[in-house]
């Protein structure tokens, strides 16, 4: 004996379309901006926050670094910039072998 909460309903295939439709189009819209943001751009520049993370290093190491001339930076107002490329051009440069 079937209840009520066991009827299958046939949805013709036109209805099902008009339904599915639009959540495709926004679901496609999403895609699109996710992509869009996705690729993330190379950075040029570290900032400090960027380099005690990637490196490891504490605040007063990367001031010594600096005012040792160990690695380049550029400033812009109190922000401090270290070139990517020339960062990992020393860190080649410094390769040991072990």
């Amino acid at each position: 004996m079937m209840t009520e909460e066991s009827k299958v309903s046939i949805i013709p295939f036109g209805e099902l379309r008009k339904l599915f439709l639009p959540l495709h189009d926004k679901l496609s819209q999403l895609e699109t901006k996710l992509d869009k943001t996705s690729s993330n751009p190379v950075k040029e520049y570290y900032r400090n926050k960027d380099f005690k993370l990637l490196f490891g290093i504490s605040q007063n190491t990367i001031i010594k670094y600096r005012n040792n001339g160990y690695i380049p930076f550029t400033t812009i107002g109190d922000a401090y910039l270290y070139p990517v490329k020339k960062i990992y051009k020393i860190l080649y440069e410094n390769l040991q072998s072990f």
